[in-house]
């Protein structure tokens, strides 16, 4: 069975929004004030729906604005469709603003940096309350796929507000006890072992390669896999090394699964940021989510740094 074809809208839906404000009012000055525009503006509106119609829909009595018999059959419809409109765009925005705040992030992000640190995660307090996926593909939050999402990149994302959680830089990482031993020796094991390599890291590994002091690595082979996750997953178990994210790998590494096998770290030009559309920017959840995560990321910054510091001296 055919559908029928939709009704198209033969005049201009701003003129009918300010005739509706205007009949509801009976006054141009009051429907400009509700609807943020000038008092000419509406009534050149309702002129342009006047002579669309052909008809006449309002006429003034004096001092007073009228509906004629045409605007009073006119006037009652578009009042309840758009309060309906009205209702049901206040429903998707009470939808979206309640309940627990829905968060998509990367899968590597997720395993290595979000998940070890909800331990020290507020959920005890109101407005923390979270719905966490995991994917590779970049959501769509514009279309309400997920209300924020934690995305790589330099921070220029169309519409959406980035909150920088931290600039990345790259390193090379093994299995303990590789990382004790001295750099010759790190060498010659590397020399024997496969390197895993993300590979949307390619470049990344070929920047920290080139400047790496003492010359390049010459790994046994290159493996490439799908995330940067995997990598680090098998240097952990020993199968090889693997260039990642230091900020990614530092809770494995200070946990003992992992060893930064250099000093050198070489920028990816790029790091990792809290997204989320403008409309939310004001909302508790998200202000509440991005504080924390801001805040424990600049804290282990500042320990890494003092860290630094104390070893140089």
């Amino acid at each position: 069975m055919d559908r029928q074809a939709p009704l198209r809208l033969t005049v201009p839906l701003n003129a009918l929004r300010a005739f509706e404000a205007a009949a509801r009012h009976l006054s141009i000055k009051e429907a400009a004030l509700e609807l943020g525009v000038t008092p000419s503006a509406v009534s050149h509106q309702l002129r342009g729906l006047e002579d669309a119609l052909g008809l006449t829909l309002m006429r003034r009595v004096g001092p007073a604005l009228e509906l004629t018999e045409a605007g009073a059959r006119l006037a009652p419809d578009l009042s309840a469709g758009f309060s309906r409109i009205s209702a049901a765009v206040g429903g998707l925005r009470q939808d979206r603003s309640a309940g627990a705040l829905r968060l998509s992030m990367l899968p590597t992000f997720a395993a290595h940096w979000f998940s070890p640190r909800l331990t020290r995660y507020p959920f005890e307090r109101t407005g923390f309350d979270l719905l966490i996926s995991t994917t590779q593909e970049t959501v769509d939050l514009s279309a309400g796929a997920a209300d924020a999402a934690v995305r790589h990149g330099q921070g220029h994302w169309d519409g959406l507000r980035a909150d920088l959680l931290f600039d990345e830089t790259v390193s090379l990482f093994g299995a303990p006890p590789m990382g004790r031993d001295g750099p010759e020796d790190i060498r010659a094991q590397i020399s024997r072992m496969p390197l895993f390599l993300s590979q949307h890291r390619k470049e990344n590994y070929a920047r920290w390669n080139a400047t790496l002091p003492g010359g390049p690595i010459r790994p046994a082979a290159v493996m490439m896999v799908d995330t940067a996750g995997l990598a680090l997953r098998a240097a952990m178990d020993g199968a090889g090394v693997a260039l990642a994210g230091v900020e990614i790998a530092s809770f494995d590494v200070g946990a003992g699964r992992l060893a930064q096998l250099f000093p050198h770290r070489a920028p990816t030009g790029g790091g990792y940021f809290l997204v989320y559309p403008e409309a939310l920017a004001r909302d508790r959840r998200v202000r509440n989510l991005s504080r924390w995560m801001v805040e424990a990321s600049a804290g282990e910054r500042a320990l890494a740094q003092r860290q630094l510091e104390s070893g140089a001296e």
